[in-house]
């Protein structure tokens, strides 16, 4: 009986893997925009996918990220200036793409711009804090694909959203997974509004990758402005070893959970815009497959359990 199942398992295995292998055509012609291309896996995908042959346009918050990918790829990547805060800003690089890609639409539109910081307990933060966070990771998202809709609608394109593993289970205060539940949403209900357009939508949910999102320096220093503004009843709730704690958490855990190779995010970044037939999810990382995704699945008692168990005490504990 196992070796039947185990059989069965690695015939499904292959099969998808060879039903997954096509890759579309006539690349030289296909349009993806990029937000985010500063580092980390936006950086890295412009460059992936003009080496691949596509015509890329990749979106950079500073003048810095602009000009080292120009350098770094083929004269026919196309740079923009882009704060996806911004309306005006999104509706600029929206109206340079249409007149660029003119009536064959806009193949793919990768939303990968976000940030992690300000991140704490929930009660550390204000509603600023959410505003600005939800501004960058969700609403962002949401106007970038909204601005340039029509156009994947005319190529019969892809869209991907960039999520997290903390869009499917919530282990920190703070907007991050907020933020992140929120980007599923939209990606879920797209997803089924743009079926009947031929429009693909598909999702990445990374775990933990050494990028500015998990870089311990940016991290920490978030916590400890947090921490030096609050009230100090606040403070004495939590006592002062939970900061030191907090810390030793980023500069320790965070680090080592991080996964250096970023091409295993970027990979499947590459099969979302590149593959005859997606998937609808992707989750890179062996983290987000063996730990996060399962304990998502979990009954909410047992997962509130695991996570308690790993929680930094509190000065004040209900006795």
């Amino acid at each position: 009986m196992f070796l039947y199942l185990l059989g069965l398992l690695v015939f499904y295995y292959l099969y998808r893997w060879v039903r997954e292998l096509p890759r579309v055509p006539d690349k030289g012609n296909k349009y993806v925009y990029i937000t985010g291309c500063d580092s980390g896996f936006g950086n890295l995908l412009a460059r992936h996918l003009d080496k691949k042959g596509f015509r890329v346009i990749a979106s950079c918050f500073t003048e810095k990220g602009e000009e080292e990918l120009k350098k770094a790829c083929s004269g026919n990547l196309i740079t923009a200036h882009l704060d996806v805060r911004s309306m005006d800003s999104v509706a600029k690089v929206a109206a340079m793409i249409k007149d660029k890609v003119g009536e064959r639409g806009l193949w793919a539109v990768v939303n990968n711009a976000g940030v992690s910081v300000p991140s704490a307990p929930c009660d550390w933060l204000t509603v600023d804090d959410y505003k600005y966070m939800l501004d960058v990771n969700l609403n962002g998202v949401i106007a970038v694909t909204l601005s340039v809709l029509p156009l994947i609608k005319k190529a019969r394109g892809r869209v991907v959203n960039v999520a997290s593993v903390f869009g499917r289970i919530s282990p920190t205060g703070g907007p991050y997974t907020v933020s992140k539940y929120g980007v599923e949403g939209f990606n879920d209900s797209l997803r089924l509004n743009m079926a009947p357009f031929g429009v693909k939508v598909l999702c990445i949910e990374p775990g933990f990758f050494k990028t500015n999102v998990t870089d311990a320096a940016i991290l920490s220093k978030n916590v400890q402005t947090v921490w030096d503004r609050l009230p100090q009843e606040v403070k004495d709730d939590y006592g002062t070893e939970y900061v030191k704690k907090a810390l030793a958490v980023i500069t320790d855990k965070v680090t080592k959970m991080s996964d250096g190779d970023l091409m295993k995010v970027v990979s499947c970044m590459e099969h979302a815009v590149a593959a005859v037939r997606p998937r609808t999810r992707y989750s890179p990382g062996w983290d987000a497959k063996l730990f996060w995704l399962p304990l998502s699945y979990m009954p909410t008692c047992i997962s509130d359990y695991l996570l308690s168990k790993e929680a930094i005490p509190i000065a004040k504990p209900i006795q």
